[in-house]
């Protein structure tokens, strides 16, 4: 951003764009390096030089066209010997053969722990210095991805270790393989020092603000050093659809607030000029070593600086030009930056923030304070360039990000700074450390509060999908944006029309265009990876089978459907993909109880439900075998599980949580549904023996359409329809093609969530049919 300093009504001239588009040819040699044969990544370059032979700002094309051939081919250059440097390792020689090796790795990532189908397990990245395999030793250094068990958790970034597992080929070229392990670490070489030191400052930081609440402390961390480890899933959402994910990771924002920070305290020291460029500089270094040197805090590392840049007179010519130097020289250095994600809106955020910010600030200036007009101008100008890539990789766009942003904004760097000191101050005097750890939580409190807000608004976020034709559409859409906004941000009336339309799309739900269709009885939404059934028992009034993965994406749906009042909520079973909504269904409704499974398993996510119904005063409690209920116009009984869980009948194989699923028999307006969780083939088999002759009309396919299914079931119910909740290019494989065609010789129309959205069985004059968003 231009200097306060500068002459509010001197019309500035453009930017020399000139660094920058080397550093975007450099980033499409980069890409052509990676993704094309040599070849065609020389002629990428050529072309991107040849197509800038135009007249630049100064009359010199020649100049600036060979500056782009050679900054293209050096990056497309150094992409291509890295990607054949790992293709040609012995390490990936040995991944082809699947084969078993010994290895020692140096730690170069914090492990980061998932949750899998059955168990968790602990990702981290390495570089392999030395591999024995199939025989013989090899010396390498090449990087691989670690895919363990939990002890891997207290790897240490930085540290050398020995690993006994087997490899399998690496799906991207910035890998030589990927090494699976079931046995614990051995290290061999402890972090260097300064590394150690950095991990007692954030022990320090995580027990000043240990006395705050639990999203709180976590979120503390978060800010200061990108910390998010541990962050509650909940939380995350809430800031994805609220739009400040960026306050979770290392980013440019967080170096701004820590090295601005130090600056301001070295001018009150009385240091000036280059004092404070070696002030800054130590601090960047300071901040990188304290975040831990990966490839994502160096890239924050240098955006930050680039807005640190920016600030300074001069300030918008001065931070374009340091945007394209720090561009092309992280590629040169790490070419693989090209293929990141963050990095593209780390690059995006910053250019938005440096070229459409100052004449959008200075529209606004026109009716505004500069200091609102800055506040409504920069979370503007960034979100509007990141929204197609965000679009791209969550499959929407948030509508609040920009007023949820404002929101937190003026606490932020309170929260970050207060965070950092007490962090500090712990290791000295452990009060004054609580106290600065708590004014911190404060401020989290807020930040908090407010992500969870705006993600509960009916439209935070619209779905995009991320085909190759929307996201075009989107970015034609931000383009125009980008063209007309300097003119209405000028005017008053304009201006606070939109804002006034923007708040009605927010707080009032979009309307979905024959939605919900005339006589739904039941709708599967589209939840992703997991069931979320409705059941519809009333006006305004459902039972809920199954919540999702994600609260918002029940609660979107539900209100999609006009409900506010579930007398019951059945969770089939306790796996995160049938209970983490819940939340979701609960925010704002009134809930009479919560029905579950007998078998607490897992039990963190039994002992999740259990908080969230309590809390919000719902009672849990297990339906009996056989147990019919009604609710207005629904009536249903409880057909399994039978018996106990892993006793005869359930055959050896299968998840225990799976088959004790909850599964029901349901009755509304002359058909029946059959809804049967997770169910796997003994848990079936023992339901078809159990319910002999059972004829249903609907059936929801068990486990998402897997392939473990009991082809007698499912061919001996007569379903007339199938429902298969499920993600799209989930990791699963779901549903499997043998399941679909077991279902379709059947004779059973097939209907998924992944392709038609969220699915309808309607039923008018007692004629069933089917109907879906999509």
């Amino acid at each position: 951003m231009p200097s306060p300093h500068e002459d509010e009504g001197e019309e500035r001239p453009s930017p020399d764009l000139r660094v920058v588009l080397l550093a975007v040819v450099a980033w499409a040699g980069a890409l052509a390096g990676f993704l094309l044969q040599p070849w065609l990544a020389a002629a990428v370059s050529g072309l991107a030089a040849a197509a800038v032979t135009v007249r630049s700002r100064r009359g010199r094309p020649v100049v600036l066209a060979v500056a782009c051939l050679v900054a293209g081919t050096a990056v497309g250059g150094s992409a291509m010997l890295r990607a054949e440097a790992n293709r040609s390792s012995p390490v990936a020689a040995l991944a082809e053969q699947r084969a078993f090796v010994t290895a020692s790795l140096r730690v170069a990532s914090d492990p980061v722990r998932r949750e899998g189908r059955f168990a968790s397990y602990v990702l981290l990245r390495a570089t392999v210095t030395e591999v024995t395999g199939r025989g013989r030793r090899y010396a390498t250094h090449v990087p691989v991805l670690v895919i363990a068990g939990d002890p891997w958790r207290e790897a240490e970034l930085g540290s050398v270790v020995r690993v006994e597992g087997r490899l399998a080929p690496a799906d991207g070229p910035d890998l030589a393989a990927v090494v699976s392990t079931s046995r614990d670490p051995t290290v061999l070489e402890p972090p260097a020092g300064v590394l150690d030191a950095a991990s007692v400052v954030r022990a320090g930081i995580r027990a000043a603000v240990a006395p705050a609440g639990p999203e709180e402390e976590a979120l503390i961390p978060a800010l200061v050093v990108g910390d998010d480890r541990g962050m509650p899933a909940g939380v995350v959402e809430s800031f994805q659809v609220a739009g400040l994910t960026h306050l979770l990771a290392v980013s440019g924002t967080n170096l701004t607030l820590v090295v601005g920070f130090v600056l301001v305290l070295a001018r009150w020291a009385g240091v000036r000029a280059r004092g404070l460029a070696v002030v800054g500089a130590l601090g960047v270094l300071g901040f990188v070593l304290l975040a831990r040197p990966e490839p994502s805090v160096v890239r924050a590392a240098a955006m930050g600086s680039v807005a640190l840049v920016g600030m300074g007179t001069n300030g918008r010519d001065r931070g374009v030009r340091a945007l394209g130097v720090a561009v092309l020289v992280l590629l040169l250095l790490d070419p693989w930056l090209a293929l990141s994600l963050g990095f593209v809106l780390s690059a995006l955020a910053t250019a938005g923030i440096l070229l459409l910010a100052p004449p959008w600030r200075d529209a606004l200036m026109r009716w505004l304070p500069r200091w609102l007009a800055e506040a409504v101008a920069v979370p503007l100008a960034a979100q509007l360039v990141c929204t197609p890539v965000v679009a791209a990789i969550s499959d929407q766009v948030s509508l609040v990000a920009v007023v949820a942003n404002m929101a937190v904004a003026p606490l932020v760097g309170p929260a970050t700074v207060l965070g950092l000191v007490g962090g500090l101050v712990m290791l000295v005097v452990d009060p004054v450390g609580l106290l600065l750890g708590r004014l911190a939580g404060g401020c989290a409190w807020w930040i908090v509060t407010v992500a969870d807000r705006s993600a509960r608004l009916p439209t935070a976020a619209v779905e995009w999908s991320a085909t190759a034709g929307s996201l075009v559409l989107l970015s034609l859409l931000c383009v125009a944006a980008a063209l007309v906004l300097p003119r209405m941000l000028a005017r008053r009336g304009w201006s606070v029309a939109g804002a006034l339309v923007m708040v009605l799309v927010v707080v009032r739900p979009l309307p979905t265009p024959g939605w919900p269709p005339d006589g739904w009885v039941m709708v599967a939404c589209d939840v992703g990876q997991g069931d979320g059934l409705v059941l519809r028992a009333g006006e305004d009034t459902a039972v809920v089978v199954d919540a999702g993965p994600e609260p918002a994406l029940i609660d979107r749906c539900l209100d999609r459907l006009g409900v506010e009042r579930v007398p019951v909520v059945v969770l089939t079973h306790f796996h995160d993909d049938h209970v983490a909504g819940l939340p979701g269904v609960l925010a704002d409704r009134v809930v009479g109880e919560v029905q579950v499974t007998g078998l607490r398993d897992p039990e963190q996510g039994a002992a999740s439900v259990d908080t969230w119904a309590s809390g919000s005063g719902v009672p849990v409690r297990v339906p009996a075998y056989g147990e019919v209920s009604r609710v207005g116009e629904l009536t249903w009984q409880v057909v399994g599980p039978s018996r106990e869980v892993g006793g005869e009948g359930y055959g050896e194989e299968g998840s225990p949580a799976n088959n004790a699923s909850v599964t029901l028999l349901v009755v509304t307006h002359g058909i029946r549904i059959l809804l049967t969780g997770d169910l796997e083939p003994g848990a079936q088999e023992l339901l078809d023996r159990s319910t002999t002759e059972l004829r249903v009309d609907v059936l929801k396919v068990p486990h998402h359409g897997s392939r473990y299914q009991d082809p007698a079931l499912l061919s001996g119910l007569g379903a007339r329809l199938a429902l298969i909740s499920v993600g799209e290019d989930n990791e699963y494989g779901h549903p499997a093609p043998e399941t679909l065609d077991l279902l379709q010789d059947a004779g059973a129309e097939v209907r998924r969530t992944d392709e038609s959205g969220d699915v309808a069985v309607v039923v008018r004059d007692g004629h069933l049919s089917v109907a879906s968003t999509r």
